[in-house]
């Protein structure tokens, strides 16, 4: 029978037409097998200008070449990558990771806020997504929500774990529609328990539970979408915010 939607026709058939090649992307360069995907181009520049990233290879898309680096912390190799924007492309840079051989991932980025009682800047160890894009349908079959593997959220919150570090967990809202936020789809994702908005994390779990890895995220609080207007916060700016999002991050990974 046909579903109603296209979106809900789910295939479990592991048997594909098109693989990611591992030597097409990277070529014989031995990557790490423990990553962290980063979304701030900003602190990734200042680590390559400062001499801290190894350029192993490229992984490729239209919009040109996407660096993947070897970062050196505490004597243990990591992968360290931009994972583009939007749940697609970030899907398929995930699948072309795990097949040069990266197993564990620790994502840090940023959100949008839905519950006003969090601050700009603020950590958020996510726990659950609720499924609102459409790149989790091609991995898992339909369902509300998606969570992340137990063992890198258990990381993240020992890593947040530090003296005078604040952080929450919770849900995010992932869409596709960055402008069809709109106040009635907040409410619904407010009573689905969901504290903040984005575009890839649900995309991540799915792959990662797909794919049998291990991969968490974690996020700090951005703009502000509430109805009675967006407010930008300065999220994009909030340079020591984002450093210390990455180096977190990286804190976690050294713990898997």
């Amino acid at each position: 029978m046909t579903a109603i939607a296209p979106i809900l026709e789910f295939d479990d058939d592991r048997t594909v037409i098109f693989l990611p090649d591992p030597y097409r992307f990277v070529g014989k360069a031995v990557i790490p097998a423990v990553g962290v995907l980063c979304f701030f181009q900003d602190v990734l520049d200042e680590l390559k200008a400062a001499g801290d990233l190894v350029h192993l290879g490229d992984l490729a898309s239209e919009i040109g070449k996407h660096p993947v680096y070897r970062y050196d912390k505490a004597g243990k190799p990591l992968t360290i990558f931009h994972p583009g924007v939007g749940a697609p492309l970030s899907a398929a840079f995930l699948e072309e990771l795990i097949a040069v051989g990266v197993t564990k991932f620790i994502i840090c980025g940023g959100c949008g806020v839905i519950n006003r009682e969090i601050d700009a800047g603020h950590p958020v160890i996510l726990t659950s997504a609720v499924r609102d894009e459409g790149t989790s349908y091609h991995y898992l079959p339909p369902s509300r929500e998606v969570k992340p593997h137990p063992k890198a959220v258990a990381a993240l919150e020992k890593a947040f774990q530090t003296p005078g570090m604040e952080y929450r967990s919770g849900k995010t809202w992932t869409t596709d529609a960055i402008y069809r936020e709109t106040p009635g789809r907040r409410k619904l994702r407010l009573a689905d328990g969901c504290d903040v908005v984005e575009v890839e994390a649900a995309a991540f779990f799915a792959v990662a539970q797909f794919r049998e890895v291990v991969l968490g995220q974690v996020v700090y609080g951005g703009d502000l979408v509430i109805p009675e207007g967006w407010d930008g916060r300065g999220w994009h700016k909030r340079k020591d915010d984002r450093k210390l999002m990455f180096d977190m991050a990286v804190k976690a990974a050294l713990l898997l």
